[in-house]
């Protein structure tokens, strides 16, 4: 068999990772963060911000499976923020509903932002209800009909888990705005590619990349959910007996499968092996759905985005007009 090889990777010391937003992009390398979102006017604005990671301040969170709940975790807050960040700069501004007006009339603003995290904890319930207490459910209702092994079971219910997950994000694709943003989905990929590549962040050579990248967020949850039924087949079988604790015991977990899938993602961004292109297949089919190709102007906006979070490697660029941080 062929052994694991490093992936050529002229740039390896100066890698970045992305995520698409509302109009726009961020890229994160080591220590910067840089949002570039294209304005209703057609001008791209700007933000850069400093980053700290606890992996670069404790060593005890630069250790395997700890380093990658770590990430995880501040992903997810850089995330919220950033979304937020884009937003802003769009110059999008939700306007209140007649009750929320008359809630802060009543009650003030202090009572809105107990009901905005009610509406987060909420969001989180419906989400774990959706993606883990369902699949259970599910499973247990067709061992009613047709008695399963708990093996079986299991695997029922992690397949369950899986096309849940891909009609949501494939639903949710019709959308118009979630629809542009799986096509700056696709820019961040491409650009990261042709930056790996060695070559000049040019729309032309940006445009030849593929958008289908093995170390993309998005295949990071393809491979936890395969991970997930791993796990779940190793769980004693006397949890199927009452699903609340089942589902509570598959909670608890979430931190360890997070950690090995961000160990698998990362691994299988950084080497080429037989056995990691089978495992990783999954998520880069995946990507199908969660990227589309970008046109010009969304490409320029990635390629803007990556040169401002590697000032470094790409110094004297032409300078865009910075946003209002945050």
């Amino acid at each position: 068999m062929k052994k694991f090889e490093k992936r050529n990777c002229p740039t390896a010391s100066s890698r970045v990772g992305g995520q698409a937003v509302l109009e726009g992009i961020m890229m994160k390398s080591k220590s910067t963060c840089a949002t570039a979102v294209r304005c209703p006017d057609g001008e791209i604005k700007l933000d850069k911000r400093e980053v700290k990671s606890l992996k670069d301040k404790y060593k005890f969170f630069k250790i395997p499976i700890i380093r990658g709940i770590v990430g995880f975790v501040e992903s997810l807050t850089l995330s919220m923020s950033i979304l937020t960040l884009s937003a802003e700069i769009q110059g999008i501004e939700e306007e209140p509903t007649k009750f929320e007006k008359w809630l802060e009339k009543k009650f003030g603003k202090s009572l809105m932002g107990v009901a905005a995290v009610i509406g987060g904890v909420l969001g989180v319930f419906l989400a774990l209800g959706l993606f883990f207490y369902l699949p259970m459910l599910l499973s247990k209702l067709i061992n009613y009909v047709f008695e399963m092994p708990t093996l079986v079971k299991s695997i029922v219910e992690g397949v369950a888990k899986i096309a849940i997950f891909l009609v949501y994000v494939w639903a949710v694709a019709f959308m118009p705005d979630i629809r542009r943003t799986y096509e700056y989905h696709g820019a961040e990929h491409k650009s990261i590619f042709c930056h790996e590549a060695g070559l000049p962040l040019t729309v032309e050579n940006v445009k030849k990349q593929s958008r289908f990248h093995p170390r993309c967020g998005t295949s990071m949850m393809f491979v936890m959910l395969l991970l997930s039924i791993v796990v779940s087949a190793c769980l004693p079988a006397s949890l199927w007996d009452t699903l609340f604790l089942r589902f509570l015991t598959k909670v608890a977990i979430i931190p360890l499968i997070v950690g090995i899938g961000y160990e698998i993602t990362i691994f299988s961004g950084t080497h080429d092996n037989f056995v990691l292109r089978i495992l990783t297949a999954p998520g880069l089919w995946f990507q199908r759905i969660t990227t589309r190709e970008p046109d010009d102007k969304e490409i320029e906006v990635a390629i803007v985005a990556l040169k401002a979070a590697l000032p470094d490697e790409y110094p004297d660029e032409e300078k865009t007009e910075d946003a209002e941080n945050a």
